[in-house]
């Protein structure tokens, strides 16, 4: 049942098919992907989805919902849901891990050592393992006399070019402080280096350091004049201008260069491609792209002249435009999303939940705030908070023996009926909060069925906690007028039964 993918890119005729198809088939749904998931509530945006497919969703299992962004349907789905599901899939770029063996014959990544490892973590070791030899190996084929790391951050991909694969390297970025990082880091690394040649007697062998310049790279110009630079002594720190350098007489020589790249974020692995282009001196480009969703793009409130998104004539010639909100959906991982789980997706939903019920609260009662206003990680605080006291709670449990159940289901009924009564109490759940935080983690873990209405008060208690840690991001007081428990009613059927019954 599962469609694949039918396009390719080997001719420009078959790449404009593949655009064209991609472009019709997100236009119609364009209400969708260009909303934001905070507006979710305020903007009711679930009455614009198919009625047949927000019934059928809505009661479905958590571990499948998590399966669709991986184009896995189920079979009792409506059709038409299915049809949209594996259409979308077949139109994804294939995503498969490329035999770099056969791309680079010689390719043989080096484990790195301690010193040059140090601050990685395992995933940017991997990063800068693979990378570096790829960057090596392009390098020495097109006879490059030096490598330009753009966007270096802290200088890792850099310093393993220069120190272990002896180029000449010139690490630039935006921020002073990683290039002071990058400086005092390569001059330990510097310090192992002369040690162990002195140690083995190749004390006369010299030592490539990276060259470091402070620069941000707004323009395709910029980067251009970057690349004229020939190598020079000394470091560069250029908090004003490349033209002051130039005049300074830096200007190069005609070097061959590789421009290289390890999360090159947003504009910047445009800007790299676009100079490969237009600067003769550039004969390579090894771009590790990131943060998609922070391209500039033509036609949003952009003044400027050039802009990230779009690149290409093809995808001009079709008007596909995106907006934010589409380029953050599109840098979604369909592989997290399904590594993650029951308890861990519960989590996601739940905080999504959290932050466009949260959007009312300021929609409503602080209109002055603006459009989706970052609050920060409140989210991630909160289920980091949730997860200790789980596992203090298992610690617990693990101490005590099962005798104490039946007070336990005592205790749940007393809190269920306090619930009730508080209910009627306008509102008033303060005093029903503190009881279900402390018995909550502890009776779920041995009790296999809960008081929903006792649930509902615990998210509702998570929830007004979310809400006070936003506004205070925010710089705002809570307000007495404030209803929370009125918003938290009113959002509460569509962030769904399912969330409350499992948790």
């Amino acid at each position: 049942m599962a469609k694949q993918c039918k396009y390719s890119c080997d001719t420009a005729a078959e790449t404009l098919e593949w655009i064209k198809a991609i472009a019709d088939f997100i236009k119609p749904f364009s209400f969708l992907i260009n909303a934001h998931v905070v507006n979710f509530f305020k903007d009711r945006l679930w009455e614009a989805v198919d009625e047949d497919w927000l019934q059928c969703l809505s009661n479905e299992s958590v571990e499948s919902l998590l399966l669709i962004p991986s184009g896995i349907v189920q079979d009792h789905w409506p059709t038409s849901l299915k049809e949209f599901i594996l259409t979308l899939k077949s139109l994804v770029y294939p995503r498969e891990q490329a035999d770099l063996k056969k791309v680079f014959p010689n390719f043989q990544p080096t484990s790195l050592n301690s010193v040059l490892a140090q601050g990685m973590n395992l995933k940017k070791k991997h990063e800068v393992e693979v990378l570096s030899d790829i960057v090596s190996s392009v390098a020495s084929a097109v006879r490059a006399d030096a490598v330009i790391d753009v966007g270096a951050g802290q200088g890792y991909l850099a310093q393993v070019l220069a120190f272990e694969h002896q180029l000449s390297v010139v690490a630039i970025d935006a921020c002073s402080h990683h290039g002071k990082v990058t400086n005092a880091r390569a001059e330990r690394i510097k310090k192992h280096y002369m040690a162990q040649m002195r140690k083995f007697g190749s004390g006369n062998q010299r030592l490539n350091v990276p060259q470091t310049i402070t620069c941000n790279i707004m323009s395709l110009e910029t980067l251009k004049s970057l690349t004229t630079m020939s190598s020079h002594k000394g470091d560069v720190e250029q908090p004003k201008s490349i033209e002051q350098d130039l005049e300074l007489g830096l200007a190069g020589r005609g070097s061959s260069l590789v421009l290289a790249g390890l999360h090159a974020c947003g504009d910047l692995s445009v800007t790299m491609l676009k100079t490969l282009l237009e600067c003769e001196e550039v004969r390579a480009v090894i771009s590790i792209g990131c943060c998609y969703n922070l391209l500039s793009e033509e036609g949003f409130a952009n003044a400027r002249i050039q802009y990230g998104f779009p690149m290409s004539c093809g995808v001009k010639s079709v008007n596909l435009s995106l907006g934010k909100s589409s380029r953050d959906l599109a840098c979604q991982s369909a592989e997290r999303w399904k590594s993650l789980g029951k308890d861990a997706g519960l989590h996601n939903f739940e905080l999504h939940a959290f932050r466009a019920a949260f959007q009312m609260v300021l929609h409503k009662y602080f209109p002055e705030v603006g459009i989706s206003p970052s609050i920060g990680r409140q989210g991630k605080a909160l289920r980091r908070k949730q997860q200790r006291k789980i596992i203090k709670s298992e610690l617990q449990a693990e101490e005590s023996t099962y005798s104490d159940l039946p007070q336990m289901a005592c205790n749940m009924e007393e809190a269920c009926s306090v619930t009730h009564s508080g209910e009627s109490e306008a509102g008033n759940t303060s005093g029903v909060r503190s009881d279900v935080d402390a018995l909550f983690t502890k009776m779920s873990l041995h009790t296999g069925s809960t008081c929903e209405t006792t649930m509902s008060t615990y998210k509702y208690s998570l929830f007004e906690k979310f809400c006070q840690s936003g506004l205070c991001r925010l710089g705002l007081k809570p307000s007495d007028d404030i209803n929370f428990l009125g918003i938290w009613k009113e959002v509460e059927p569509y962030v769904g039964k399912r969330i409350i019954a499992k948790c």
